[in-house]
């Protein structure tokens, strides 16, 4: 992370090599948004078997909405 209320979605993913799904990047995303994190860069496309076509909006969606819909 390069400040404390910005992301790059490359750190979450390098800094979480537990996550092997979209899925779970989805839940990860969710949790960043929770922790205070104001802004999220995509700056790379997830390499995930199950990385659908509308990733862009589908984490937009997940941070927007972070843990409610848990």
């Amino acid at each position: 992370m390069t400040e404390t209320n910005h992301a790059r979605l490359s750190d979450l993913i390098i800094g979480h090599p537990e996550v092997t799904s979209f899925e779970e990047l989805e839940r990860l995303v969710a949790h960043a948004a929770e922790s205070g994190i104001m802004h999220l860069e995509f700056d790379l496309k997830p390499d995930y078997k199950d990385t659908p076509r509308k990733w862009e909006w589908l984490l937009e969606a997940s941070f927007t909405r972070g843990l409610r819909y848990e």
